[in-house]
């Protein structure tokens, strides 16, 4: 790899990571597995190693955990470091830490436990009363006060019989798997948002500002570490164990004491082996040093320490038996192939179905119906085919091939140019227009509130809308919907009509963005808009015109041609015109100037004059487009102090780059 090639792929690889960090430690919203995760760090790690003279002190491998949030509570500064551990994967690098630990020691023990998947938390006693619990933040400076919180998990010991005169030790929060389907089935009730695993759920209700709230769905904490004593002499890991079983805290139950790797691993093993009959997620197991002293010695990095590793598992995977491949027909006609097989329990659930993605990712497996096939959860949440076992292949397996017409209204099916997604052509597919009228009515388009999951099939099944226009024709049947109760009472059906009335007047771009044309979403529809003046004049437009503006590529520029050329939906444009919806853009026509009006601006790095917003104002006063991403279509990237990744892709791309002043030049500022 060129030098070039290895900055992108290390630019890349830290905006996921930051990107994954922020989805688990500040929205508790994972979208990948650990394992993905740690694939992901362990690239950067690799690259850094052999390029250190390309370390940011903003790069992941530098940042200790997430960012602590002033939600819970006050902020508080961390007396000890939270700090992660370093994150093993193989028997190999297990046994390289325990040789490694055994040249640097004299005869040293080995604990190997659970490493419960929750939310750390360090609990401060002074002289025996629990006096505040903080999160683990930053990992480094602070955390969240949760003391309140924390006051009303039945495991934590508010008080010590055998008190020293400070101790803080550091647990994990958690809520066991029954506790989460309670809670969950609680929220399902009421109509709220479910939660994805039980580790989200612990750690948004640790930051709830009501403790009642906690209360209720009764957290749990394992202690693990202890972080500091004064008052009272404890030499290791199992002595201060002792202490804490003692003083009743609840500590990890089954751990071990080791001496060779042998011993380590099978420990390991042993972990493995019964994790997924636990009440509770484990995400790997911890092995560290038993002795204070030798704990001491070693030290730790800025990150981690040296004393210890966390082993991390394989995901849970487990092969099963596919009894089928379902295809489904979405908004856009996209046509998605669905794992039918054999119920197996991952990660403690249920799972019978798991994405098959496309046809490309069904032939690259060789999947197979009849197949016993390999399934694993990603990030704990989404099932999904790893493989085949092709010695358990029956004799009579053929390979698996999407049919040439949709499976819903049976027209021919097309694959995409240069894609792997089979479409539906047929715009009056149902399949499709159901989810055609809940993107046409959505927030982002002409959103009509009181239209859509449950009102919509309604109108459907009772044949009351049959196209888009229809829609705007309900008024005239308010009294059969008012008697068949489509939409519930009489003032809430007269509440909806109203709504629907009054989206006429929504501006052109949010109609384009309700007609569903692949590829035109919000921005596009606006910049489509801009250019043309409105949805008429761009139902006229050529492929070229189309490519004359930003951002607007190719295959865009053929479906919109291909939109506006149907019969149908030249027919519907003219209904919505004669039913008074807005096609035409009231905006003043902006002159501009030739250097500006048309082209594409991007934005990077801090100016001292203008705020973001402001300049982007500045440039589309003069016609020109403002985009958030670098492309082969930029006219001009502006730069100010602590550019990002754009301006190296502006440098790779031949973009021009204007300063701040050569920016207002070009403004004529």
């Amino acid at each position: 790899m060129s030098i070039e090639e290895i900055k992108a792929e290390l630019v890349k690889l830290r905006r996921e990571i930051k990107k994954h960090n922020k989805k688990y430690y500040e929205d508790d919203a994972p979208e990948i597995s650990d394992f993905e995760f740690d694939k992901l760090m362990n690239r950067l790690k690799e690259i850094e190693a052999q390029y250190p003279e390309f370390i940011t002190p903003t790069s992941p491998t530098q940042i200790v955990g997430g960012t602590a949030r002033r939600t819970a509570g006050k902020l508080v500064p961390h007396d000890v470091p939270m700090l992660s551990l370093q994150d093993v994967f193989s028997r190999d690098e297990v046994e390289n830490f325990v040789r490694d630990m055994t040249e640097k020691l004299d005869a040293p023990e080995f604990i190997v436990e659970e490493k419960i998947d929750g939310l750390s938390v360090a609990l401060r006693y002074r002289n025996g009363e629990l006096v505040q619990a903080i999160t683990r933040g930053d990992g480094v400076t602070q955390g969240e006060d949760v003391t309140e919180n924390v006051r009303v998990i039945s495991d934590v010991v508010p008080k010590l019989v055998d008190a020293p005169s400070y101790l803080e030790i550091r647990g994990e929060v958690y809520m066991t798997k029954k506790n989460f389907e309670l809670v969950n089935a609680r929220q399902e009730h009421l109509g709220l948002k479910t939660f994805a695993n039980p580790r989200n759920c612990a750690a948004g209700t640790l930051r709830q500002l009501d403790s009642r709230v906690v209360a209720e769905r009764k957290l749990s904490m394992f202690v693990f570490n202890l972080q500091a004593v004064e008052g009272l002499e404890l030499t290791s890991h199992t002595d201060a164990y002792e202490f804490m079983k003692r003083n009743g805290i609840k500590i990890i139950h089954d751990y071990a004491v080791c001496r060779t790797f042998d011993e380590v691993w099978s420990a390991i093993e042993k972990i493995g082996s019964y994790r997924e009959n636990l009440d509770y997620d484990i995400d790997g197991a911890v092995v560290k040093v038993n002795d204070f002293t030798q704990r001491e010695e070693l030290g730790a990095t800025s990150k981690v320490p040296r004393w210890s590793v966390a082993y991390k598992y394989p995901p849970d995977e487990k092969e099963t038996v596919l009894k089928s491949i379902e295809l489904s027909v979405g908004r856009t006609g996209r046509v998605t192939p669905t794992a039918i097989f054999e119920p197996v329990i991952l990660n403690g659930t249920r799972v019978e179905r798991a994405t098959l993605h496309n046809q490309d990712f069904i032939d690259e497996l060789d999947i197979r119906i009849g197949d016993t096939i390999r399934v694993y959860k990603s990030g704990e949440i989404i099932p999904k085919v790893s493989g085949v076992n092709i010695d358990k292949r029956p004799a009579d397996a053929v390979p698996f091939k999407f049919p040439e017409n949709c499976p819903v209204c049976g027209h021919k099916l097309e694959r995409e140019e240069d894609a792997a997604d089979f479409r539906c052509t047929n715009l009056s597919c149902p399949a499709q227009f159901e989810n055609a009228l809940l993107n046409f009515v959505g927030r982002p388009a002409m959103d009509i509130k009181g239209l859509g999951d449950t009102s919509i099939p309604k109108l459907l099944s009772e044949g009351y809308v049959h196209d888009i226009s229809d829609i705007y024709r309900l008024h005239e049947r308010r009294a059969e919907l008012i008697d068949q109760k489509i939409f519930g009472r009489e003032k809430n059906t007269d509440k909806i009509l109203a709504a629907i009335e009054e989206s006429k007047k929504n501006p052109p771009e949010r109609l384009l963005t309700g007609l569903g044309i692949f590829g035109v979403g919000n921005a596009a529809a606006k910049d489509l808009i801009r250019h043309f003046g409105g949805i008429m004049q761009l139902s006229n437009a050529t492929i070229e015109d189309l490519l004359n503006v930003p951002e607007i590529g190719g295959v865009t520029a053929k479906n919109i041609v291909d939109f506006f050329a149907d019969e149908s939906n030249k027919k519907l444009i003219e209904e919505l015109k004669e039913m008074g919806l807005t096609l035409e853009s009231d905006a003043p026509k902006i002159e501009g100037n030739s250097e500006i009006s048309g082209k594409s601006f991007v934005l990077t790095g801090t100016l001292s004059k203008y705020k973001r917003n402001d300049a982007a104002k500045l440039i589309e006063e003069r016609g020109g487009f403002v985009k958030g991403s670098v492309s082969k279509k930029t006219d001009y990237v502006i730069c100010g102090e602590d550019p990002g990744s754009k301006l190296t892709k502006a440098n790779e791309l031949g973009i021009k780059v204007l300063s701040e002043s050569e920016f207002e030049q070009l403004l004529g500022i």
